[in-house]
């Protein structure tokens, strides 16, 4: 895939070039409704806000950033509102949020992070 191509759902709906999906493993179902915020880190280390959202029915969001291309090189961050999340649930979390760092190299058109969940614990990786 080439850089300038923007990454699409199977009905080919045009997804951001940073993409997440939450599974709340605790429950075996989609995390719905997480607040989600992406950073990017800056060549003076500050972080800035690249996009937010929330995710939908399914656990994803796919709304992060714009609609084109590949994301800027760099090194970015996804925090996950899961104490939130949990509480909503009526459920403690150990975690109040938890924060991804990943890096992104020049060139790379998609990157899709998936967050597994559960009140005590998580795994991520980089997914397609």
């Amino acid at each position: 895939m080439q850089a300038s191509r923007m990454a699409t759902t199977l009905d080919s709906t045009p997804v951001s070039a940073i993409t997440t999906h939450v599974l709340d493993t605790s429950r075996g179902v989609p995390a719905a409704g997480v607040n989600v915020t992406l950073e990017w880190s800056s060549q003076t280390g500050d972080w800035q806000r690249m996009g937010q959202g929330q995710t939908d029915p399914d656990g994803r969001l796919r709304t992060l950033m714009p609609e084109s291309g590949s994301p800027p090189p760099g090194v970015y961050r996804l925090r996950f509102e899961t104490g939130a999340y949990f509480e909503s649930h009526g459920t403690p979390a150990f975690h109040p949020h938890i924060i991804v760092t990943f890096e992104v190299v020049d060139g790379e058109a998609h990157h899709h992070v998936p967050l597994l969940v559960s009140p005590f614990g998580y795994t991520t990786y980089r997914g397609s």
